[in-house]
């Protein structure tokens, strides 16, 4: 049978993965897809470091609607990112007929919804196994293997740079910006981070994992996310006293009342696998009401890790290019006229409990006086560790570190309780507050 004739607009970092690992292990993936997978045309803007890579053979071109406009093209995929010009060739691709493959977890985040259902209407595949955890295959396992479950929860180590970042804080007890600075000469760190420090690569995955898990749309722009910029040694070394490690996570789990959806930093105990998880790696938890709790685990970036999850893909399309549209894996898992409008909860409305550090005047009373506003407001005590003050500011200090965990309770009430502990005379500083998982 003849090859089927890939399309690829962007030859980077994953592309030239895609490129060299697909050449590499031709036969196998031959042999698992029923035909030959090729790349015959690369459109990218620097068209001779393109031909470089590719060598003879392959058509390279500098307009990536060359690649679309081609009637031999079966299946492009879209290594580009970010929402702009990739938005528009991904809706040209599917206009034109030819099954997408995409990494692009920001674009599917935010524009997911009328991308899928172009596709839908076209008869088209559009397949991201790439754009969530790299080369770990969480989009498979969550759309097929767990499709008997009524998935509970996800929480997930999901953005490689920030965990690499507060390994390194745990290890060498630095401050942020120190350890930032190092991840960034070891090119772990964009020169830019912000889409990694503040959270929001994170929320792109998680929005994408919570539509699969629940069937709701894709809705980016209500999820709720923290980075870790505040983070400092002290709290870190605060919350391994206690028994627990500090981690950005990306949660998704359902409520009573809705979904949740949210991206920031948790204590984490220590002994749960997920606390575990070093350096640049990533992890996802699933949980599940049948088959319980699963771990996926591994390489969350790079050249051909990315490109193993691209060329699933790249299969998967393969065998199914040419069979009922109907009777194929839907793109979130559930029927299109089957998703839910099961709301995402507003993070007032999220329970979860919290660990809260407060710098307080080293005088009598103060300890009472914290717990008796806890109190007043329903909000019980799991643990609390009072510092000597001379341990904190030194010999003849007169303010010391008072933390408390609590249990679970609403974030809008721990947003008035803390707005009152603020305003007690006794409390020096701005209070410090991160929320707690116990993953059970």
């Amino acid at each position: 049978m003849k090859p089927i004739q890939v399309g690829l607009l962007g030859i980077g970092t994953v592309g030239s993965g895609t490129f060299n690992v697909l050449q590499r292990n031709q036969e196998e993936i031959r042999r698992r897809a029923g035909r030959g997978i090729q790349i015959t045309m690369v459109a990218d803007l620097d068209v001779a470091r393109a031909r470089a890579v590719v060598g003879e053979g392959v058509t390279v071109v500098g307009d990536a609607r060359e690649v679309i406009a081609n009637p031999d093209i079966d299946i492009v995929i879209e290594l580009i990112g970010g929402y702009g010009i990739a938005k528009a060739l991904v809706m040209e691709a599917i206009s034109a007929g030819k099954h997408v493959v995409t990494a692009n977890k920001a674009l599917l985040a935010v524009h997911g919804t009328e991308i899928f259902a172009a596709a839908s209407a076209r008869g088209v595949i559009v397949a991201f196994e790439a754009a969530v955890a790299g080369g770990i295959p969480i989009i498979k396992a969550l759309r097929e293997g767990l499709s008997a479950n009524h998935i509970e929860w996800i929480a997930g180590i999901i953005n490689g740079t920030t965990n690499f970042i507060l390994s390194e804080m745990r290890d060498k007890g630095l401050d942020f910006e120190v350890v930032l600075k190092e991840a960034q000469r070891l090119g772990y760190a964009e020169a830019d981070p912000t889409f990694d420090i503040e959270g929001v690569d994170a929320a792109h995955k998680a929005t994408i994992m919570s539509a699969i898990a629940f069937g709701i749309p894709v809705q980016f722009p209500k999820a709720y996310v923290e980075g870790i910029t505040q983070l400092s040694a002290t709290d870190i070394r605060y919350a391994e006293q206690l028994g627990y490690r500090i981690k950005l996570l990306g949660i998704t789990k359902r409520a009573p009342r809705g979904i949740e959806l949210r991206v920031h930093p948790c204590l984490v105990p220590a002994k749960r696998l997920l606390a575990n998880v070093e350096g640049a790696m990533n992890a996802v938890v699933v949980h599940g009401d049948a088959v319980g709790t699963t771990l996926y685990y591994g390489k969350g970036a790079g050249s051909e890790p990315t490109a193993s999850a691209v060329i699933a893909d790249l299969v998967d399309v393969t065998r199914l290019h040419t069979a009922d549209p109907h009777h194929r894996v839907p793109h979130l898992a559930f029927q299109p006229d089957a998703l839910s409008d099961l709301p995402v909860l507003p993070m007032s409305e999220v329970v979860t409990s919290y660990y809260l550090r407060l710098r307080v005047a080293d005088e009598a009373g103060v300890l009472a006086k914290v717990t008796g506003v806890l109190a007043l407001n329903g909000i019980s005590i799991d643990a609390v560790l009072q510092r000597e003050a001379d341990e904190v500011g030194g010999e003849g200090a007169t303010s010391t570190d008072l933390i408390i965990l609590t249990h679970d309770t609403r974030e809008g009430t721990m947003d008035k309780v803390l707005a009152e502990l603020q305003a007690l005379p006794t409390v020096l500083s701005p209070i410090v507050r991160i929320r707690k998982e116990e993953l059970r």
